[in-house]
């Protein structure tokens, strides 16, 4: 790999990695995600954010670390960078998520603010979320938060439903954010509650009706969401068809919620990676010869080219 990205300087850039399914292979892409910056000679931490279900770790060849984020949160450990736990690869290292603790899942928003304001800190160029499956609420705050927002999906009904299922709890939970008045949030829930092949208005069209009732507040809101552009990733593609199911949810995206996705990348259905995960060793490196490894290449590519918009 060669690296043609400038270095980030100061704060780092925030990558997170989330999808409306379990079993799309977030971890997967989130630890070669997270290798293929590490090549590329950033300083890369990868935060478990699975919480509760922390497996990371085995993606990345590193037994349970000592220290996961429960420390922290439970104020057994003050400052976050102990939690930094060395991975195989160089400029690699791993936060994970937590094992035991009761109510982890639950944050607290002052908690989560605590844990993003602690990452912030850290001395890397980059930090890659792996999320949850779901629309939790720590799940939708952290892809919010992230400087680029990365979703994971199979190219079947199930997980494009539910991919389309997580873009709307986001567009949602965002847009809440940036309201404060009641007539507005009246709306807005009525249209969050409905149906997407009901007669309501779609989310981009509520944007319209916010706007004529408000013009001021509907330009602020579409200016927050120019800059909002989810990158997808589709995996386990066999065959071209699947591809174009990429293309399709990224244009139902800009009809339906007048977002800009992006299609960042695909990942061909590959055997080896269920051996690297039994062999509890990172796929680029168990297996370099894999075509996944030019599928990884690519999409960093890309995903380092749309970072900025």
């Amino acid at each position: 790999m060669n690296n043609n990205d400038e270095k980030h300087s100061n704060t780092p850039q925030i990558w997170a990695i989330g999808g409306g399914k379990g079993g799309v292979g977030k971890s997967l892409v989130t630890a070669n995600t997270s290798i293929c910056l590490a090549l590329l000679g950033h300083k890369v931490a990868v935060i478990d954010l699975d919480l509760g279900g922390a497996n990371l770790h085995t993606c990345l060849g590193v037994p349970i670390p000592e220290k996961t984020l429960s420390d922290f949160v439970t104020k057994q450990v003050d400052d976050i960078r102990e939690l930094l736990t060395p991975t195989p690869i160089d400029n690699l290292k791993i936060i994970s998520g937590a094992q035991d603790a009761l109510g982890i899942a639950n944050l607290q928003k002052a908690q989560q603010i605590e844990i993003l304001e602690g990452l912030k800190s850290l001395d890397v160029d980059y930090i890659v979320f792996d999320l949850g499956a779901g629309t939790t609420i720590n799940t939708l705050d952290f892809f919010i938060n992230a400087n680029l927002g990365i979703l994971v999906a199979l190219p079947e009904p199930t997980s494009i439903e539910n991919t389309y299922r997580f873009l709307k709890s986001v567009f949602f939970r965002k847009l809440k954010s940036l309201i404060d008045n009641p007539l507005v949030d009246e709306l807005i829930n009525e249209t969050m509650n409905a149906k997407l092949a009901s007669g309501s208005p779609s989310p981009a069209q509520l944007i319209d009706q916010i706007s004529e009732q408000d013009s001021e507040l509907g330009e602020k809101i579409r200016n927050e969401f120019k800059n909002f552009t989810p990158q997808l990733v589709i995996n386990q593609v066999r065959t071209p068809h699947d591809i174009e199911i990429g293309n399709s949810i990224v244009t139902v995206s800009k009809r339906y919620f007048d977002l800009d996705m992006n299609l960042a990348g695909t990942l061909d259905f590959d055997a080896s990676v269920w051996q690297s995960v039994k062999n509890r060793k990172p796929l680029l490196m168990e297996f370099p010869q894999s075509r996944l490894v030019y599928n990884f290449e690519k999409l960093i590519n890309n995903l380092l080219k749309n970072k900025g918009q």
